[in-house]
């Protein structure tokens, strides 16, 4: 059987797919690539159907031996790439042969890069998908991050674009040290004071270092309550509420302090007031801000949510055409 060894595993490697989409209504989260549009390129490089399983490194890449020949692509974070030591360039379509090593280095801007193969990661499906969820030790490869010495199995060939293809500049996203995210302010909203909202807004927050894919703790300011006489089931502190549903993307406010964007690993309700959920498209740009790096929300409806979505899949479409015709 084709398969991948793992040389170093990298800071936290996962095998990743487009999702286990379905299963909230059990409380479990969709997992999933965090970084969609990127994780959707890396396939198209390759030639891989849409959904594949692929590699999602966070800061530090992995070293991976390959047992036989592949097309690979890289996409994602910035990151310094190489081939048996020798630069090879990202969102274009590589090539690779028995015993040939591929390394990701740590990355230069973002924080996540893409690691597609031909064929995909082929690790059993659960529920659906073979996204690895690491707090129940769920999918992926042993429903764990990769350690060193791993050897993944890999699907079949497939037939993949032209080595050299590669996606347009203006198709790949940039990484600023300041990012903006949209966000549909609702759920708990009410119970921020006006004030405070507005503050939450327009406050510059930081991303702290509790930032993984469960959800990204941000510092920057602290925003007051309405205060009310709790309700039965709900704590006693003002930033409990009566226990409801997270969406993916939902910001909630323990104590007023540090808002938490729970992202694609995060429990599915709880107890804490959530303000308002971050757009789909931008959680792609969450999932490529580091620790350290600024984020600042801005407020949209819902018809702002859905436009830029289309525009996401009107990029992706221009992307796919891109290595069709190349």
């Amino acid at each position: 059987m084709s398969s991948l060894i793992v040389r170093t595993s990298g800071l936290s490697t996962t095998v990743q797919d487009s999702g286990r989409d379905g299963q909230y209504a059990i409380g479990m989260p969709p997992s999933g690539a965090m970084d969609q549009y990127s994780y959707a390129v890396a396939n198209l490089l390759v030639g891989n159907p849409d959904g594949a399983a692929v590699l999602e490194a966070t800061y530090i890449g992995p070293e991976l031996e390959f047992t036989d020949s592949r097309s690979v692509a890289v996409t994602g974070a910035d990151s310094v790439v190489t081939i048996n030591g020798e630069s090879a360039s990202t969102w274009q379509t590589l090539g690779v042969k028995a015993g040939d090593v591929l390394a990701v280095k740590a990355v230069r801007a973002g924080a996540r890069p893409y690691i597609a193969i031909s064929g995909g990661v082929d690790v059993p499906l659960y529920l659906g998908s073979r996204s690895t969820y690491m707090l129940t030790g769920i999918g992926g490869f042993e429903g764990r991050a990769l350690v060193d010495g791993d050897r993944l199995p890999l699907g079949g060939a497939v037939e993949s674009p032209a080595l050299g293809t590669e996606i347009p500049a203006e198709l790949i996203p940039e990484f600023p040290d300041a990012t903006v995210l949209r966000l549909v302010v609702g759920l708990c909203a009410y119970r921020l004071t006006e004030r405070a909202l507005e503050s939450f807004l327009t406050t510059e927050w930081k991303v702290t270092k509790d930032a993984d894919r469960v959800g990204y703790r941000l510092r920057g300011g602290s925003l007051e309550f309405v205060e009310r006489e709790q309700p039965f089931g709900a704590g006693s502190d003002q930033a409990n509420v009566v226990d409801l549903g997270y969406p993916v993307g939902s910001v909630q406010v323990p104590g007023g302090d540090e808002p938490i964007v729970l992202l694609n690993d995060a429990v599915t309700g709880g107890g804490y007031a959530t303000i308002g959920t971050v757009i789909s498209v931008d959680r792609d740009r969450m999932a490529q801000a580091r620790t350290g790096s600024k984020v600042q929300f801005e407020r949209v409806d819902i018809d702002g949510a859905v436009a830029a979505r289309s525009e996401r899949r009107a990029r992706l479409e221009k992307a796919r055409a891109a290595v069709a015709g190349a």
